[in-house]
């Protein structure tokens, strides 16, 4: 699973990296990015060409749910099924995104504990996930759109320290991801694999990032390797 991330990049380099064209939220450095906090996505402006960059709740929320489910079931989506369970059906035809990131954390099973890992490009570039988003709207007009990460199996890489990853699109598949529509749903379902071994790297980080309330350079910090 994929439960917590980075997102470092300023403003001008994600315009950049994702061809975003309308007009930046105001966002700040994001060390620990957490479950149900706001986070930004890149999806197709709405009734104009382009692409916007809007913040939405971690943690899908299905348009046919009661509510947000606090129990962070929804915050990653199985390569798997993604096409074929209810709860991601329709986004996955009419509403895929690009989650932006610049790494991610998963914990190895250890002796005395489980030890976290940052995983990043080996470009040290940021990158983005497939992600799909939805919006729910409440009996009393609330609104909440919000957003959920797939992951597939874990590549060489990664597959020490955990048997999955989230899927990670080359620059050259977003259009397809975003733009594609339902009519192609079997080019995008065919993205949804594990992401090259030698692009990315691993490395241990402190335990500090295991708090969702630290978010700050040391979550990324670099420890030596344990042991």
């Amino acid at each position: 699973m994929c439960g917590r991330y980075s997102l470092t990049s300023p403003p001008d380099a994600m315009r950049r990296a994702f061809e975003i064209t309308g007009a930046l939220p105001n966002f700040a450095r994001r060390y620990n990015i957490a479950p149900t906090q706001a986070a930004p996505v890149v999806r197709p402006t709405s009734g104009a060409p382009g692409r916007e960059l809007a913040l939405l709740r971690w943690g899908l929320v299905p348009s046919w749910s009661k509510g947000p489910d606090h129990r962070y079931s929804m915050i990653n989506a199985r390569a798997e099924t993604v096409r074929s369970k209810p709860a991601y059906r329709a986004a996955f035809l009419h509403r895929r995104c690009l989650v932006p990131a610049d790494g991610f954390y998963e914990w190895r099973r250890e002796s005395d504990g489980k030890q976290p890992y940052r995983i990043a490009l080996t470009n040290e570039e940021p990158f983005a996930f497939a992600g799909l988003w939805e919006r729910w709207q409440g009996e009393g007009g609330d609104e909440i759109e919000s957003f959920t990460i797939i992951v597939t199996q874990a590549n060489d890489t990664i597959r020490p320290i955990h048997d999955r990853m989230p899927v990670i699109l080359p620059p050259d598949r977003h259009d397809l991801w975003l733009e594609g529509g339902p009519g192609a749903a079997d080019e995008a379902e065919a993205l949804l694999k594990p992401f090259h071994s030698l692009s990315v790297c691993a490395y241990p980080v402190s335990t500090f990032v295991n708090n969702p309330k630290n978010d700050d350079e040391r979550c990324i910090a670099r420890l030596d390797e344990p042991g």
